[in-house]
């Protein structure tokens, strides 16, 4: 137990490595957003209505989160955008993109399948990772799911992005988050997911999935690929 005497140099040190500790933190503390050394990245402009044999369907009802979910997400992403798309055959895809140009924080995990699909009452299983090899980028890692509510059966396959990097959500994340805050950065990203339906609970064939994404890779100008498949 310290002295009397001790108690004041002992109070004296507490309180620097206090005041070291908040300013450490300050310096540290992320400022400059990444987003605002490229051009502005509005998806609904990058996206077209048709590319190859894909196009808007003009039949479909897009199924929106309910209202708390919504305002949430209207208030950590710049954009969400949501469009369902058909092909020659009949067979659909829907994609949903959340594009923020903040991403240090976790509560942007929010519109992650795994949180605002069980908020809306789905069941959720997961079906592993998997790997899309698309020309120009790194190996592409994707997570898969199957969604289920009464009679919907939803396979999903999404991805991350932090600045031109592509990546799963979780512990790589977090750790890509940590490395552009220690440089004083401020990572812009997305969340890209796709998913259609299926009227079987057995494994899911996810190659439509596959080459819907490779098309859309294609129709996306040059400059902005990697901010929606990696770099």
């Amino acid at each position: 137990m310290p002295s009397l005497k001790q108690v004041p140099r002992i109070l004296f040190v507490a309180a620097a490595v206090m005041v070291a500790g908040a300013a450490g933190s300050v310096a540290l503390k992320p400022t400059h957003m990444t987003a605002d050394d490229r051009p502005p990245l509005v998806v609904s402009q990058l996206l077209p209505d048709s590319f190859a044999d894909w196009r808007i369907d003009p039949h479909s009802v897009v199924i929106t989160p309910d209202p708390t979910l919504t305002a949430k997400l209207d208030a950590l992403y710049s954009e969400t955008f949501n469009r369902t798309y058909i092909n020659s055959q009949g067979q659909r895809i829907m994609l949903s993109i959340a594009y923020g140009r903040n991403q240090n924080s976790q509560s942007t995990a929010a519109h992650r399948p795994e949180f605002c699909y069980v908020a809306q009452g789905f069941s959720l299983q997961h079906g592993g990772f998997d790997t899309l090899n698309l020309p120009g980028h790194q190996p592409l890692k994707v997570a898969r799911l199957l969604a289920h509510l009464d009679n919907r059966i939803e396979p999903i396959t999404y991805w991350v992005t932090l600045d031109d990097k592509a990546i799963l959500p979780g512990f790589e994340r977090k750790l890509t988050q940590l490395q552009y805050g220690l440089r004083g950065l401020i990572a812009d990203g997305m969340l890209v997911r796709v998913s259609s339906l299926t009227n079987s609970h057995q494994q899911f064939d996810y190659s439509l999935h596959d080459r819907f994404l490779a098309d859309m890779e294609a129709a996306i100008p040059s400059g902005y690929k990697t901010r929606f498949f990696g770099s």
